[in-house]
């Protein structure tokens, strides 16, 4: 099985797993399409405003009479709405017979407001932004859009996981159930080497132009995933899917994926130094073990020890000081792990009653 290469990789992972309003709604609610609030003025924790700010997000499912169905899934670092559509649905990870599953859009991945769609702010006039901030403007669709008091879950991969783990600092009232994947509260050095490198490889392209690029940054941004490409999986998967005289093929497919232009570099930068940013512990001035103290809801953690992409070591941390079960991966497919081990029932069956699940170890089933 052939995996797409860089962190959008994520988008291949088949898991077998009305009133007023301060915002905007631009388009009709339909069964799956692309929608847009509008916000206005978005004021950014470090002070910055987004002008003109716009959330996207995507419906399935139907809301109950209680409102009590509802489940929020972020995109991760460059995923799109749309490529979480493949998880939603009946008989699936999260099945919209059961639940209303509000898609969203992150900041910067190109689709809600972003330095690539920005006309006031962009490229790197576009403000740097927080995992934090991304969850403020979350928080705002479900209660000025939808009217929400209460979700019945946050969930995401990733930098969804991320996410999912700000939630329950920032609103720990407002859901039942948190479902970080292959996610962290905290990057660790590691993770910001990592970020940081892709960061540095963008900015040293000669078509860069502090910011303003001149044309294509295909040399750079082909560089960015093969860094990525190097930490997406483990190194002994690597060497058991691709022979030394197979390497040119494997490169050329790395580099042929990471077509783009200075605006899809700004949206890679800005997301990635919020994930750089991430540090929950720091955010509140304790401990990491402390900062659980805050999460009220009920938590399922999944990682991979394998995952060379986000450390795994703080979300197994977090969650053994919640005493919360935390299920994981044994697989050499790294943070690719949630497409070579079946985790939907597990996340189904959480969904429908926590106490069902416990930590467990899951084995690769498949072969890879």
């Amino acid at each position: 099985m052939k995996h797409p290469l860089g962190f959008v990789a994520l988008a291949s992972l088949v898991l077998v797993l009305s009133g007023t309003s301060s915002a905007t709604v631009q388009t009709a609610q339909s069964e799956g399409a692309q929608q847009f609030a509008d916000f206005g003025d978005f004021h950014l924790r470090n002070g910055a405003i987004i002008h003109g700010f716009r959330l996207g997000y995507r419906t399935l499912g139907k809301l109950n009479a209680e409102k009590s169905n509802a489940v929020l899934w972020p995109t991760w670092l460059g995923g799109k709405s749309e490529d979480l559509l493949q998880f939603v649905g009946p008989e699936k990870v999260v099945d919209t017979s059961r639940y209303f599953v509000i898609l969203v859009d992150a900041i910067g991945n190109g689709v809600s407001s972003s330095p690539s769609n920005s006309k006031s702010q962009p490229l790197l006039k576009f403000p740097e932004f927080t995992i934090r901030d991304m969850v403020e403007s979350e928080h705002r669709l479900a209660t000025d859009v939808f009217h929400l008091s209460r979700l019945r879950a946050v969930m995401g991969l990733s930098m969804g996981g991320m996410q999912t783990f700000e939630w329950g600092v920032a609103y720990p009232d407002f859901m039942d159930l948190l479902i970080p994947m292959a996610g962290s509260p905290q990057s660790t050095s590691f993770d910001k080497l990592l970020w940081t490198s892709q960061i540095d490889a963008m900015e040293l392209d000669p078509a860069w132009n502090h910011g303003h690029p001149t044309e294509p940054m295909d040399r750079s941004l082909g560089l960015v995933e093969e860094i990525g490409s190097m930490n997406l999986t483990s190194p002994a998967y690597r060497v058991a899917q691709t022979k030394p005289e197979e390497f040119n093929a494997l490169l050329t497919e790395i580099r042929n994926s990471a077509k783009g232009n200075g605006g899809a570099a700004c949206d890679r930068i800005r997301q990635r130094q919020a994930i750089i940013a991430l540090d929950i512990p720091g955010e509140l001035g304790m401990t990491l073990e402390q900062a659980e103290g805050k999460v009220r809801s009920k938590l399922l953690v999944i990682v991979s020890p394998e995952d060379h992409m986000v450390t795994p070591e703080p979300a197994i941390s977090f969650a053994a000081a919640a005493r919360a079960p935390i299920v994981k991966l044994d697989s050499p497919c790294g943070h690719l792990a949630l497409s070579c081990i079946s985790v939907g029932p597990t996340v189904a069956r959480f969904l429908a009653d926590p106490g069902s699940v416990a930590s467990q170890t899951l084995l690769n089933t498949k072969n890879h």
